[in-house]
């Protein structure tokens, strides 16, 4: 029995999916049980010395630590819309059922009307997905903010960390969703770029994701011993 082009999607599309997911449950083994060697862990720990030490400041500092919250909370309201205008978009071009671009000759690949529409949802649940994680990484960071200004009130260290921890954490299953997004884009010129692209991506994501370093042990400045050797060199430059 030949085989078909249009049969090169039910192997090429199901194992880039497989090495895709494949590497993020590996990923995900990591993060749990030894998350210092991926690049998350290693930033949740300098998070946690952030939310130690602000929460120890005076007001100046809380103040600027109020500012690096609201950048998070702008970029990732940001991403909100672009994904909400992306996957609208899509939507759009989903119902416009005159499009034939995707259907050409040149694509070797299956370009019938039913896997065409199984791509634009693929693609358009990674958006709404990516929306959806981004909505909630904001939320965390403005209750990260109400709970570092809450006046009058011994605010617990473990609350804040959670809501800014939490914020990073679905800032991140964000990108993946977006990740995902630019596979199944490739999807659209075929299998044969897709199961490539998977591959290519996992690597790369291995690279970003490993993290080699030691943890930084943070530890707290004596302000007292500080002060009086800002002060000695600043008698030393004098003379």
């Amino acid at each position: 029995m030949p085989f078909e082009r249009d049969e090169l999607d039910l192997i090429l599309v199901p194992a880039g999916l497989l090495i895709m997911l494949g590497y993020h449950l590996f990923l995900l083994y990591m993060y749990l049980h030894r998350p210092h060697t991926t690049v998350t862990g290693f930033e949740n720990h300098d998070k946690e010395a952030w939310v130690e030490g602000v929460l120890q400041a005076d007001k100046d500092e809380v103040s600027n630590a109020l500012t690096v919250i609201g950048s998070n909370t702008s970029a990732a309201t940001f991403l909100c819309s672009v994904c909400l205008t992306l996957g609208s978009l899509i939507g759009a071009w989903l119902g416009n059922s005159s499009n034939n671009i995707f259907r050409s000759t040149l694509i070797y690949g299956d370009t019938r009307q039913s896997t065409m529409s199984i791509k634009f949802i693929c693609l358009l649940t990674c958006f709404f997905l990516a929306f959806s994680c981004f909505v909630q990484s904001a939320r965390n960071f403005v209750h990260a903010n109400y709970l570092i200004t809450t006046p009058n009130c011994e605010v617990s260290v473990e609350a804040v960390k959670l809501a800014v921890i939490g914020g990073g954490d679905c800032w991140s299953l964000g990108l993946r969703s977006l990740y995902f997004a630019l596979v199944f884009l490739l999807w659209f010129f075929g299998p044969i770029p897709m199961f490539v692209s998977s591959i290519i991506m996992v690597f790369i994501l291995y690279y970003l994701d490993t993290n080699t370093k030691p943890l930084h042990p943070h530890r707290k400045l004596n302000t007292e011993k500080l002060s009086a050797t800002i002060s000695r060199r600043g008698l030393v430059a004098r003379y």
